[in-house]
């Protein structure tokens, strides 16, 4: 079963161990993929596109996070 849950810059911040702030600036230049939903202007990803965009983070180095 898919997880469908949708994270904020707060869960994906906890997920990969920085600020939300730094999940934001993610966003502004471009590193992050776009959200899955926007709901009153505030972007959600489901946890599998988070965990998927980890995976293949430059620098990630094969590392597992959470």
């Amino acid at each position: 079963m898919t997880d469908r849950r949708l994270w904020s810059y707060k869960e994906i911040a906890a997920h990969i161990k920085v600020q939300p702030d730094t999940v934001r600036s993610y966003r502004k230049h471009g590193l992050l993929p776009a959200p899955d939903h926007v709901e009153s202007g505030k972007p959600y990803w489901y946890a599998e596109t988070v965990r998927s965009w980890v995976a293949s983070r430059p620098g990630n180095r094969g590392r597992r996070v959470g």
